[in-house]
């Protein structure tokens, strides 16, 4: 994979990709000029993919064993040069959750993960399968750091870190998707709020692109309810997520949640997140 131009990679939730093909991301991805695509909740076969895809794509999936349910992809149009599902307990590589790829990019390697954390209800044993998740990803991203410097964990991971994250934060604060003990994952990952290297070296040291680049603003968000006016008065959640190692995130040069114009186009209950990585500097270093 040549890094001549910025390296563009997207992330998006499909909520299943045959529907989303026939509601039009077939478009979208032919419009956008991506070069590696994460997808979750895929919900459909390795054949499906491929059919929907087309031949120029290079396609990886991870499969749930419980059919129509989640599933992780990463599409390239440069083949991986090894892929992984490695979170460990058999509970989750069974699951559809995880996907690594390892692809190289002018003689450097980035890895780059395809994760989907399933969305919990409070007190109840979908909440604690999602910690058992989260704590299993905690435990595999000190080891993808040294495994390589440029690494990248792109999925949905229905957590709302910050205030800024959720629209209505107050009213949801009792609720999975933004619970305290949700939430301080994110703080080990990334720094708390108001640590002095939020962001930038606290926590276990990786960066929320997405935060990064947006700012301290609200949003961008990048799925809305499908109830109500949730989408027209953009009262969202950010729960699709770049994070990346610091030189990865370092070489970052553009940024963009593709939030359809109106409703009635949209493809999914979440938008893609777009980012465009220029290595020239990384592979320099």
């Amino acid at each position: 994979m040549s890094a001549a131009k910025p390296l563009r990679i997207a992330s998006i939730n499909t909520n299943g990709v045959r529907a989303a093909y026939r509601k039009g991301m077939g478009d979208w991805l032919n419009a956008r000029d991506i070069d590696i695509l994460a997808i979750q909740e895929v919900r459909a076969s390795t054949e499906d993919l491929e059919g929907l895809l087309g031949p120029d794509w290079n396609i990886l999936h991870d499969a749930a064993t419980a059919k129509g349910r989640a599933g992780v992809a990463l599409a390239s149009r440069a083949g991986a040069s090894i892929h992984r599902v490695a979170l460990g307990a058999e509970e989750f590589d069974s699951a559809g959750r995880w996907l690594e790829a390892d692809y190289e990019v002018n003689g450097q390697i980035i890895t780059v993960v395809s994760t989907y954390v399933h969305s919990g209800e409070t007190d109840t044993p979908k909440q604690v399968e999602k910690y058992k998740f989260l704590d299993a990803m905690i435990a595999r991203l000190p080891e993808l750091s040294r495994h390589s410097s440029l690494a990248l964990v792109l999925g949905d991971l229905n957590v709302g870190h910050r205030t800024l994250d959720i629209k209505n934060w107050r009213g949801n604060k009792k609720h999975a998707g933004f619970l305290p003990e949700e939430r301080e994952y994110f703080d080990r990952i990334l720094g708390a709020e108001g640590d002095a290297l939020y962001n930038a070296g606290a926590g276990l040291g990786w960066v929320d692109v997405g935060r990064k680049w947006a700012g301290e603003v609200e949003g961008p968000y990048t799925w809305w309810s499908q109830r109500g006016q949730a989408f027209d008065n953009d009262t969202g959640w950010r729960l699709d997520y770049h994070l990346a190692s610091p030189e990865l995130a370092a070489s970052v040069v553009s940024y963009a949640v593709d939030r359809a114009a109106a409703y009635d186009q949209r493809w999914s209950d979440h938008s893609p997140v777009v980012v465009d990585y220029d290595l020239s500097g990384a592979l320099n270093s």
